[in-house]
């Protein structure tokens, strides 16, 4: 058995039966799953868990006013643009492209903590990191944390019922679980601390710097827009950090083949490439799933990416220091030979 087949704490309805078939579990178990897991009186394990729900509870104060009080269409305009491109493209540039798959490096530190709070912070890159490698290894197979086969709701709650790291790895696999992290400046704990609190990120460092993300960008929006574009813009953000589980569902097909001739060439799973998803935020999932270390998604003459410009800008201006770019191995392999035919 890898690392990868017992990384993840397994839901107590499990991933697969006993004849190795996807288990799809009943709403009620989805949802007893994910009350059980957020239940920090059960066990302080399940902080990481609970953090990522809570988050978006805190945010719902500011939904509140941006609904009630100073809602209009302008602002309307400035939610859509934060939450489905700014958050949308973040999450690609930090969460995918470099806390997951390292496909650039940054030439300072500085750099890095920049990008990591370019915008609102929504949940712990360890939520994100660990389990993304699983996905890749399991794609659309049991153990795939978010397997679409299993349904929209199975995608929705992965965060808390399939994401959080195995809490029983012994001291040699808790050290390669936390490598996977060791590059992206989150403040890992000791095995003798990942005992006693079941995950690799601090709590302490996590709580605190959630509370610096948010203050200075609440700051931020007030100075420029008053209480009016701060409550736009974290309601942004809520929403984004709701429906971004969605895209775990309809990135891979809806559980179902959709691929299109001369779009999608890595048939080895049902990831497809989405033309908003591919737009807004330079996620081209196919092409991602067949060069996932790649700092450039958008292959295709077609394909805006906008991570990539940001990444690309950034290396212009020496705040990142190198990329991986696979176009032109994409180009060789699988455009130039279907046109030859």
């Amino acid at each position: 058995m890898s690392l990868l087949d017992k990384i993840l704490h397994q839901p107590s309805y499990g991933w697969s039966d006993k004849d190795g078939n996807l288990v799809v579990p009943t709403f009620k178990q989805l949802y007893a799953e994910a009350f059980s897991r957020i239940n920090i009186f059960k066990s302080r394990k399940n902080w990481i868990t609970l953090i990522s729900w809570l988050m978006a509870v805190c945010m719902l104060p500011f939904f509140f006013f941006f609904i009630t009080r100073y809602f209009s269409f302008g602002l309307l305009g400035i939610f859509l643009l934060y939450s489905m491109i700014i958050m949308s493209t973040h999450g690609t540039i930090w969460f995918h492209r470099y806390c997951t798959h390292r496909a650039y490096t940054f030439s300072h530190p500085v750099w890095r903590f920049f990008t990591q709070n370019l915008v609102l912070r929504t949940f712990p890159e360890e939520i994100y990191v660990i389990s993304h490698h699983v996905h890749h290894a399991k794609s659309d197979k049991p153990g795939d944390p978010y397997n679409s086969r299993a349904g929209l709701m199975y995608c929705m709650l992965s965060d808390v019922n399939h994401q959080s790291i195995n809490r029983e790895l012994t001291e040699e696999e808790y050290a390669k679980t936390a490598n996977m992290l060791s590059h992206t400046g989150v403040v890992r704990n000791s095995y003798r601390q990942y005992q006693r609190w079941g995950s690799v990120a601090s709590p302490y460092y996590t709580v605190a710097l959630w509370l610096f993300n948010w203050s200075f960008w609440y700051s931020m929006f007030y100075l420029i827009g008053g209480h009016a574009l701060a409550c736009t813009l974290f309601s942004g953000a809520m929403f984004w950090f709701v429906l971004v589980r969605a895209f775990n569902y309809t990135g891979h097909g809806k559980g179902k083949e959709q691929h299109v001739d001369g779009i999608d060439f890595d048939r080895r799973n049902l990831s497809i490439n989405q033309t908003r998803p591919g737009l807004f935020s330079g996620e081209w999932h196919n092409n991602h799933h067949l060069y996932p270390s790649s700092a450039r998604a958008g292959f295709l003459p077609f394909q805006i990416d906008l991570a990539w410009i940001y990444i690309y800008v950034m290396y212009k201006l020496g705040a990142v220091s190198s990329y991986r770019d696979s176009k032109k191995d994409f180009l060789r392999k699988y455009v130039e030979p279907a046109a030859a035919k």
